[in-house]
């Protein structure tokens, strides 16, 4: 089997009573159509080849790509960067999505996912293992040192749930961190933004400054916050997801 490249990021699955349980959360169907990015080695795909008839993969690594499709005949091997993979030219909906994310990329591969779920793509959910740490972000709450960017724009798209914790000896190489297996669920927005795209804005630069109080962090965008209900003497990481909406329509209204 080819070995691990760090420049990928790659750390593979190899404890098979985690494989077993990741199944179990998963429960695909025969009628699934699923997506795994990142297989690697293939201890993920083989369950799901097995579970499913319709089971495409993102394989970025070269070697890796060649082994699962000698070994998964019957499987979609795409070799790609997911980073720069259209998911609507791989299916016009109803998909489920896995993946074991590089810690470096995993970030960018979820907005690359909310971004596609706010085009159109029906995504059914998305389960993905990462970084304890950033699984903590991810699901943080306002008020919380851990909210961020990524929390904001997740939870405008997703439910989250942990579900399961994964040790660092679960896989090979070692991590130097424990790891914690989410799923995404996606759901219709508390509040809607008139345009995605300048949710993006405001998050981004409320947060590119997190230090500073909102009325000094989005000065540039010259929102009224006082008629929105926001404090301007709130930070960022105090804000929930229906403050960010209501900052990005008045942007949108005033500058679309």
């Amino acid at each position: 089997m080819p070995r691990a490249r760090k420049r990928f990021g790659q750390h593979f699955l190899a404890d098979a009573s985690v494989v077993e349980a990741i199944a179990a959360v998963l429960s695909v169907d025969a009628s699934d159509h699923v997506i795994e990015i990142g297989p690697g080695r293939g201890a993920l795909t083989a369950p799901l080849a097995a579970a499913c008839d319709n089971l495409t993969v993102i394989e970025v690594d070269r070697d890796l790509a060649r082994a699962l499709r000698r070994r998964f005949p019957r499987v979609d091997v795409i070799e790609a960067d997911v980073l720069e993979t259209d998911f609507a030219a791989i299916t016009d909906g109803g998909v489920r999505v896995v993946g074991n994310l590089p810690y470096n990329i995993a970030a960018p591969i979820m907005m690359r996912l909310f971004d596609a779920c706010a085009g159109g793509l029906a995504v059914r959910d998305a389960h993905f293992m990462l970084q304890a740490e950033m699984a903590g972000r991810l699901a943080a709450r306002p008020g919380t040192r851990a909210r961020g960017r990524l929390s904001v724009i997740a939870r405008y798209h997703c439910k989250i749930e942990p579900m399961l914790e994964v040790e660092a000896a679960a896989f090979s190489p070692r991590p130097k961190v424990t790891s914690t297996f989410v799923r995404l669920t996606p759901r219709p927005p508390p509040v809607v933004a008139l345009d995605v795209e300048a949710l993006h804005t405001v998050v981004r630069t409320a947060f590119g400054q997190r230090r500073k109080r909102l009325g000094n962090a989005l000065q540039s965008l010259d929102l009224d916050l006082t008629a929105l209900g926001v404090d301007p003497g709130s930070r960022a990481e105090e804000i929930g997801v229906s403050g960010f909406v209501a900052m990005s329509n008045q942007l949108h209204l005033r500058h679309g």
